[in-house]
């Protein structure tokens, strides 16, 4: 790139950048020198390529979606929480906000997840005990209760029974007298990564399309500003993927809801701003930055060239990140605290949207209060002392950083080829969404994900990947740790109060509701209105999915060896 065009690129950040509203904040070191809001080129100077890297704010956005970076607004930081019963996981909320959260997210329990309820026979043992239970929409409105709605960003960590879960979080928004058009959030809803790695669906994945397909049509009508779909490459990381993977197959199931969208006969510049993404932020500090700038990068350009987004919205990607939970250790858990505050660093460097921090004690249990409370702490300290949001991307022109961001985008579009070809072995069209609709049903996500985790696990039994405390310095003895523990009477008393909820509600009404939902799937009407109905008539989610089943039918996973 030309002198010239450095220059003139440096006149449109400015613009923007004097346009934008600024956090009013002491923008200088601990010292007190001035710093200045992005850094680039030196006037006069030639950087070839510099077109990938260009200035924040500006396609392709590789240095991050605002020319203020966090100079206009910090990342929201938002604690994912959930635990017992409604009214437990409210009290936690409550400490999360006034501990300075900026958001709230939601974490459910297996039965949850499943579609299953409370006192379902394959609920047993499990009720409140990874997340918190909700059978209803009056769980959700004791979950919320005292959290105006309407005022709070709340993200909801669930992809099988995502949508009746989002409906009984509306009927609880409506209930507290808010304008549903007014509500801003994520739901998770991504499915695609539920066959890839996590395994927690409900039915054979055309149908979860459909419900997808239906979801992102009513809010695009109804909720302008709430995000329907979070496509999630946490777990696909988690599962033991590598960053490349998780960036590519990711990507990869975005592209797919573009396509789900636009056979819609949807408006990519009106639906593809509801897309948001969720990342794993790994403990290799530079290459967990370098993937999140080619992220922005590569979904910009396939928004734009591919799928003829116009608008800088629907060209950006935005995203949350949560720390890496996988390199938690229980071995010398005080470590992890230094583990998260790097991954979390690593996140803001990359231009996260918001952050989610792991707690010390997560590999053994839910977060107690006081691990929590130090997990925001974490967030704080790199947002208030560190410095780090002063600048636009900080680490830009890094020759390091650069070469690891064009390496993952290489990597990554070599995935997408292979991808797309093997959607073309039935059909010839070679779409994203064939692609990995086949590499579901032949397993080839899992075969991928399953060698790239025991390459990883090779080389730490071997030892050269090292991990402190436990194959390298792991002398000593670790005082005991305080784990919060979730009493089994929460399961008690959970199936008592649905049971009560039943005997008190209209049968006719829910049946009559559940009914007019099968109907309305048998056919191509739109789902959420009639799932709404029978969601304010008090059926539960397990009744809910369990109509559904019965149409659709469940999925049963092939072999792979």
């Amino acid at each position: 790139m030309t002198p010239e065009d450095i220059a003139a690129g440096r006149a449109r950040w400015q613009a923007r950048y004097d346009a934008a509203g600024k956090r009013d904040a002491d923008f200088t070191t601990l010292s007190g020198d001035e710093v200045a809001p992005v850094y680039g080129p030196k006037p006069g100077d030639t950087y070839a390529g510099f077109e990938n890297i260009g200035w924040p704010g500006e396609f392709p956005f590789t240095r991050g979606l605002y020319a203020t970076g966090f100079r206009g607004r910090p990342w929201t930081i938002r604690q994912f929480a959930g635990f017992g019963n409604a009214q437990q996981t409210n009290e936690r909320y409550k400490m999360i906000l006034a501990e300075g959260g900026g958001g709230l997210s939601v974490a459910f329990d297996m039965p949850t997840l499943m579609g299953r309820d409370s006192d379902d026979p394959r609920s047993l043992g499990e009720v409140g005990h990874c997340g918190v239970a909700v059978d209803s929409a009056v769980d959700m409105d004791v979950l919320f209760s005292d959290i105006p709605l309407g005022d709070v960003t709340t993200s909801m960590t669930i992809s099988g029974p995502a949508v009746p879960v989002f409906c009984m979080y509306l009927v609880a928004a409506e209930r507290q007298g808010v304008d549903l058009g007014q509500l801003n959030g994520t739901l998770q809803t991504d499915i695609f990564k539920e066959y890839i790695a996590q395994k927690e669906w409900l039915f054979p994945p055309e149908p979860h399309l459909r419900l997808i397909g239906d979801l992102m049509e009513y809010c695009a009508e109804n909720i302008p500003a709430y995000k329907p779909i979070s496509v999630s490459g946490y777990h696909i990381r988690e599962a033991g993927s590598t960053a490349a993977q998780e960036l590519a197959f990711t990507l990869a199931d975005g592209f797919a809801y573009v396509e789900l969208g636009l056979s819609r006969g949807m408006d990519v510049d009106a639906f593809a701003p509801g897309l948001s993404f969720f990342f794993d932020a790994h403990i290799d500090f530079f290459e967990e930055i370098a993937k999140f700038r080619a992220a922005r990068r590569i979904w910009a350009r396939w928004l734009r060239d591919v799928y003829g987004a116009k608008t800088d919205k629907a060209q950006w990607l935005r995203f949350h990140t949560q720390t890496a939970g996988v390199s938690l250790t229980a071995q010398q858990p005080d470590n992890n605290i230094v583990r998260t505050t790097v991954e979390a660093l690593a996140a803001v460097l990359g231009g996260t949207n918001s952050l989610h921090t792991n707690a010390l004690d997560e590999v053994l249990a839910l977060p107690s209060e006081k691990a929590a409370q130090i997990a925001i702490r974490t967030q704080q300290v790199i947002a208030e002392e560190t410095g780090v949001a002063n600048v636009a991307d900080p680490l830009g022109g890094s020759w390091y950083v650069e070469q690891l961001t064009d390496e993952i985008e290489r990597q990554a579009e070599q995935v997408f080829t292979t991808i797309k070809d093997l959607g073309g072995l039935d059909n010839g069209d070679g779409s994203m969404t064939a692609g990995i609709l086949r590499g579901i049903e032949d397993g080839w996500f899992m075969g991928e994900i399953a060698e790239a985790a025991f390459q990883y696990q090779t080389a730490l039994e071997k030892g050269d990947k090292k991990v402190v405390g436990v194959n390298a310095y792991d002398g000593g003895v670790d005082a005991p740790l305080e784990i919060l523990r979730v009493s089994h009477e929460v399961e008690r008393e959970q199936v008592r109060e649905l049971s009560g909820r039943r005997a008190g509600r209209d049968e006719a009404a829910v049946r009559a509701g559940l009914d007019r939902l099968v109907e309305a799937a048998r056919g191509s009407e739109n789902t959420i209105v009639p799932m709404l109905d029978a969601i304010r008539a008090e059926a539960t989610l397990g009744e809910v999915c369990g109509a559904l089943r019965d149409l659709w039918g469940n999925y049963i996973e092939p072999p792979r060896f």
